[in-house]
């Protein structure tokens, strides 16, 4: 698995594996999440800009995968990981996590973290797989309180959700 920065011209692509991922959300009943719009092209671009964009390559040089980060109380949060269903099921998000890891620990960031849904396999469950644990609301930092409080306020409070946190 090749793991990248984004080409300017890939953005677009971003966007299009955003759109496909989210799809599996209207077979679970959650069509407001399949339904929603990806980030604009112009924030992507600034995830490029400031080096906290990465993408999973095919053998093709095709993006099927991608990862943005934010830093959040000192530790990068996952803002968004997307893998294109075509590619599912293959070890991409992990690497996506991994890569993100490893660019962590070369900075001294001590931690991953990032909100999910709680009850959706995909997402809570698979992340506990790759080494998050479910954070206490005591435990939460108060730019994971302001991340949920943006996400409440969005409507994505009507389905349960949580803060994770992996350890480096």
């Amino acid at each position: 698995m090749h793991i990248r920065f984004p080409h300017v011209s890939e953005l677009p692509l971003l966007q299009d594996i955003e759109r496909a991922a989210g799809q599996r959300f209207h077979d679970i009943g959650m069509p407001e999440i399949a339904e929603d719009e990806p980030l604009p092209l112009d924030e992507l671009a600034r995830y490029r800009r400031d080096g906290r964009a990465w993408v999973a390559v095919d053998a093709a040089g095709t993006p099927v995968g991608y990862l943005i980060a934010d830093l959040v109380d000192g530790n990068f949060h996952v803002e968004q990981v997307s893998v294109h269903p075509g590619s599912a099921r293959r070890g991409v998000g992990r690497s996506l996590l991994e890569h993100l890891a490893g660019h962590a620990r070369s900075r001294q960031v001590p931690a991953l973290t990032l909100t999910t849904f709680a009850d959706v396999p995909w997402n809570a469950a698979y992340y506990t797989r790759c080494g998050f644990r479910v954070l206490a609301e005591s435990m939460l930092t108060p730019g994971l309180r302001e991340i949920r409080e943006r996400e409440a306020a969005h409507g994505l409070d009507r389905w349960p959700r949580v803060c994770m946190r992996r350890e480096l």
